[in-house]
């Protein structure tokens, strides 16, 4: 957040007007075409900077003051921050029409940085990028100028090949690999001399300046890197440390150029690394071509930096620079032998060695995720056993380190970018599925979008049901991992010992409880255990109901809808009709089951409900096959309340898929016992009760019910005369006045006129069987769909025939 005053002036810089602008402008260009522009000018370029920067639509300048910027900019005698800001402003208005710069003739290399900045602003201008480059080449081809001005040179050369590294020709890139490899080996290890104070006590005698040292403060003994400390840093040494923050990019773009494809006579990779190491001494190394050479001295300062990162830091902050260097080398490693193979054997042991030492260590986390990609693309060429490196990812990393999220994110990008690979190397990916769920249940918002990626690749016959649990369940998750950091941030003196005879009062005690002890370690458990599950997990997801308010409970609940949603539309794909069976019964099981968060049970019953009617539609025979689970699940009166939208969607599948024409072994016993049990239901919600009594139930159950009753009994029609007989006690229901207290007249109306109509239909057998036949059936014809989409205006149309009212004659 801004201060008050940075508030107060950016509000001002959006206000200033196009007219107040210019006049402005007219003042500072007096101030700029002085003799030599001082503090007051630098104000003012100050001020004009942030009034073009303040607001989100460009500024307009007059050209002329765009075009003495640019002058001024290029001034040899224009002080540097005048020059500074010059720039910035030219920056903050690019794209610029009224460019005139040119970098063609520059010779000094802090004014040359400024212009290409400018001009590499452009929008991506392919003329611009070409002549930035034609002229950073030319001088670095040359002897590079005494002091710190080749330090801006690199980083303007990382722009150029991050726009278009096309604009450099293979002879170019040669010269430049040649360059950087010398830069990367060849920088000295003697630490610069200090710039001279000009003090009155200055000695005109200063010491020889020292060694570089390494990060623990013994004195460098080998050849200078990114992890050599220093005081002051010579030019060649600043190139070195720039060289080795574009060489990831410079690899990708130019390092694969020209190598030789190797074909089936080739040696074995063992012996391609063998010529290697014999290839790589200082005298052959310079007969090697550019791109190999850089590859060669890349590799070789890589090494130098795992080694460099066993030692003990001196400083907090070198030890972080460690661990980035550490990252960067892997990668860069993995690079090398993706282009030379003859790396690989190496690296691989190398690597192997380095996961060794610091696989327990949680600090180094993220460094062995680019090892777990080394070995991932490279352990067949290798010829290594990798599993024990994946599983120490998978295992430990994500059950100690789930709340940090920097880690959680690249942790999560990592399984997603090799999720294919991992499926076809290891198994050890999808066992760990409950472990990478503590990501997304602790990262919800953040990692929703990397999980609907990734969850398919997760989802097959044997992870499916215990996925299914895990999405319910993860609210209950977030808040269980919430209780195990706080119960191992307790100091061991106050994690008082557990009485198993007393019941735990609060979470904290009831996690090493003797009680809830298996629920908790089976919902934190780290690998796939569908045949460990404890019966049930009620009593802990009521425990844990005080932390249903927390946030991040809140925020992971509402992310599970999406990924049930996805659940479903990968497992319809693969499922078939035992799955699809197991699925619907848990589904109507753990109904019941769900943390105590109201608008998370919501948005999980209505996703559950239409995708109830999705696996039906899929295997229609589950409503013969489910039966008896079935039948308990509708004859609950107790679900309308609690589960309408459930409970409604499965009546509705009853009533549409019940049928022979979908399972032969439906039978008209089977019929009559679904009609009973739904009868019973209707009666008990629709009988006549004192007010005192009366409750209000969905009406749209009450609609779906008569409408399934009149379905059975239209495919078992000795049910007919029973089912017209309800129907017409409706009329009953709707007209008492303790019922009229407890639904909308719309309601009441909508439920008598349905009635009415399936009554009317049902005098009429033959129709009554083709009106409410489903649509197996039958052969699907248009007709046949026309009238299913068109159900309660062919209800309306037998109504008015059994019924006519005055002028209305059918035609």
């Amino acid at each position: 957040m801004f201060s008050v005053g940075a508030e107060s002036l950016l509000r001002q810089a959006r206000e200033i007007q196009e007219e107040e602008l210019r006049r402005f402008a007219s003042r500072l260009a007096a101030l700029l075409r002085g003799p030599e522009p001082g503090s007051e000018a630098a104000d003012c370029l100050q001020r004009l900077h942030l009034a073009v920067a303040a607001t989100k639509y460009p500024r307009r300048l007059d050209g002329e003051f765009v075009e003495l910027l640019q002058k001024v900019l290029c001034s040899s005698k224009c002080p540097e921050q005048i020059q500074l800001l010059c720039a910035a402003i030219l920056r903050e208005m690019s794209p610029c029409n009224d460019l005139i710069l040119s970098c063609d003739e520059i010779q000094d290399t802090k004014l040359l940085s400024l212009v290409s900045s400018i001009l590499l602003a452009q929008g991506n201008k392919k003329n611009e990028v070409f002549a930035v480059g034609q002229r950073i080449v030319k001088i670095l081809g040359k002897r590079l100028p005494e002091g710190d001005g080749a330090r801006n040179i690199l980083p303007l050369l990382s722009n150029v090949i991050s726009l278009s590294p096309e604009s450099l020709t293979e002879e170019q890139t040669d010269l430049l690999s040649k360059k950087m490899a010398d830069w990367l080996r060849y920088a000295s290890v003697q630490q610069a001399a200090p710039p001279p104070s000009g003090g009155f006590f200055s000695s005109p005698r200063t010491r020889p300046p020292g060694p570089v040292t390494e990060v623990d403060g013994a004195i460098a003994t080998d050849f200078f890197t990114v992890l050599s400390m220093g005081q002051y840093y010579t030019q060649d040494q600043w190139l070195n440390v720039q060289a080795f923050s574009m060489l990831r990019k410079w690899l990708l773009c130019f390092g694969g150029k020209g190598l030789k494809t190797p074909n089936s006579g080739d040696k074995s990779g063992m012996d391609r690394s063998v010529m290697s190491m014999v290839s790589t001494t200082p005298t052959s190394s310079h007969l090697l071509p550019p791109k190999e050479r850089l590859r060669e001295k890349a590799f070789e300062y890589c090494q130098r930096l795992i080694e460099q990162s066993n030692r003990r830091p001196l400083k907090k902050d070198d030890g972080d620079l460690q661990k980035a260097c550490l990252i960067e080398a892997v990668t860069i490693m993995d690079i090398i032998c993706k282009q030379d193979s003859s790396y690989v054997y190496r690296a691989a042991s190398f690597l192997k060695i380095l996961h060794g030492r610091i696989c327990r260590d949680a600090t180094y986390a993220r460094t062995l995720l680019p090892i777990a990609q080394f070995f991932l693309n490279h352990s067949k060429v290798a010829a290594m056993d990798s599993d024990v490196i994946y599983t120490h990812l998978f295992t430990d990393i994500p059950a100690q380190l789930f709340h940090n999220p920097s880690l959680a994110f690249e942790f999560v990008q990592f399984c997603k970018d090799n999720s294919q690979l991992f499926t076809e190397t290891s198994s050890i990916f999808k066992q760990s599925f409950p472990n990478l769920f503590k990501f997304l249940a602790w990262n919800s918002p953040p990692l929703i979008s990397e999980f609907v990626d990734l969850l398919p690749f997760l989802l097959d016959a044997s992870t499916a049901i215990e996925i299914f649990h895990l999405l319910l369940d993860l609210p209950c998750l977030t808040a269980a991992l919430d209780i195990q950091l706080r119960s191992t941030a307790l100091p061991t003196t106050k994690r008082a010992a557990c009485n198993p005879a007393v019941k735990p009062a609060t979470c904290l005690e009831a996690f090493h409880h003797p009680l809830y002890k298996s629920t908790f370690q089976y919902l934190l458990r780290t690998e796939s255990a569908p045949e460990d599950a404890p019966e049930s997990l009620i009593p802990l997801r009521q425990l844990l109901g005080s932390l249903a308010g927390s946030p991040r409970v809140v925020q992971c609940a509402e992310t599970v809808p999406v990924l049930l949603e996805l659940f479903f539309r990968v497992v319809s794909e693969f499922a078939d009709g035992p799955l699809i069976n197991q699925l619907v019964v848990l589904l109507l099981q753990r109904s019941d089951q769900l943390y105590e968060i109201p608008a998370f049970k919501d948005d999980v019953y209505r996703v559950l409900s239409l995708q109830l009617v999705v696996l039906c539609k899929l295997h229609p025979a589950l409503i013969v096959e489910l039966s008896k689970e079935i039948l308990d699940f509708s004859g609950t009166v107790s679900n309308i309340q609690n589960k309408e939208a459930i409970f409604t969607h499965m009546v509705w599948a009853i009533g549409e898929y019940m049928s022979a024409s979908y399972d032969k072994r439906c039978t008209v016993e089977q019929i009559n016992h679904f009609f009973e049990n739904l009868e019973t239901v209707l009666f008990e919600i629709t009988q006549v009760r004192p007010l005192a009594s009366s409750r209000s139930y969905p009406p749209r159950a009450i609609s779906v019910l008569m409408a399934t009753l009149a379905k059975l009994a239209a495919r078992s029609q000795d049910l007919i005369p029973r089912t017209s007989m309800f129907l017409s006690k409706m009329k009953t229901f709707v007209q008492n006045s303790d019922v009229a207290s407890v639904y909308c007249k719309e309601d009441l109306e909508q439920i008598l006129n349905q009635a009415t109509d399936l009554v009317n239909l049902l005098k009429m057998p033959s129709m009554a069987q083709f009106v409410l036949m489903s649509p197996g059936d039958v052969a699907s014809t248009r007709f046949q769909k026309e009238v299913n989409d068109s159900f309660p205006y062919a209800l309306r149309i037998v109504t008015l025939l059994l019924e006519p009212v005055p002028g209305f004659m059918p035609g």
